[in-house]
């Protein structure tokens, strides 16, 4: 993992973590607007339009700036082709921040969310110098379950019925893993 403070760019071996830009939302409204993706979502609404992706993609530079979040495109490193999103947020107060992700489902399969998270933990830990970093996951979505224990997370407990996506109750699984050098 490279990061680049004057860039606000993270690189990997195939990727690169970049801000997002106007320009991308198109391109996310087409991804996320995937029943797949928001079943599997906390908070992405559906259908998606790109007014969904404007208002969100607005307040990044900013969250990242005042060290709230580091919500970033998942972009090919060579091509700059948008894959996905990656979010880490901030939690300054207990030192910690989570993990979230989507990949577009053309994309799946590749491993771009698992190298794109461990970018970002790496991120947390020796950047922002966080203590530990967390995610969640719907119980109904065991793949991203697979992804977080691929990056070292230890699953930490489930909250039972916790939250009503499409009217029914979803168990959140929580992963989490401390900064090593803590």
């Amino acid at each position: 993992m490279q990061y680049n403070h004057q860039e606000k760019t993270i690189t990997t071996d195939r990727l690169k973590l970049r801000l997002f830009e106007q320009s991308d939302a198109e391109t996310v409204a087409t991804l996320c607007n995937n029943y797949n993706i928001y079943k599997s979502t906390l908070y992405l609404p559906y259908p998606y339009s790109i007014e969904d992706a404007l208002t969100w993609i607005q307040r990044h530079e900013q969250n990242f700036n005042e060290n709230k979040a580091y919500e970033m495109a998942i972009t090919n490193k060579e091509t700059g082709e948008l894959y996905g999103a990656i979010a880490l947020s901030n939690n300054q107060s207990s030192n910690h921040g989570e993990i979230a992700y989507w990949v577009g489902e053309v994309y799946w399969g590749n491993g771009y969310a698992t190298e794109a998270a461990k970018a970002m933990i790496e991120f947390a830990f020796e950047i922002k110098k966080l203590h530990k970093v967390f995610a969640r996951y719907f119980s109904s979505n065991p793949a991203s379950g697979r992804v977080l224990e691929k990056l070292g997370m230890k699953q930490e407990g489930i909250l039972i019925d916790h939250v009503i996506k499409e009217n029914r109750y979803e168990s959140l699984v929580y992963y989490g893993i401390i900064n090593p050098k803590d």
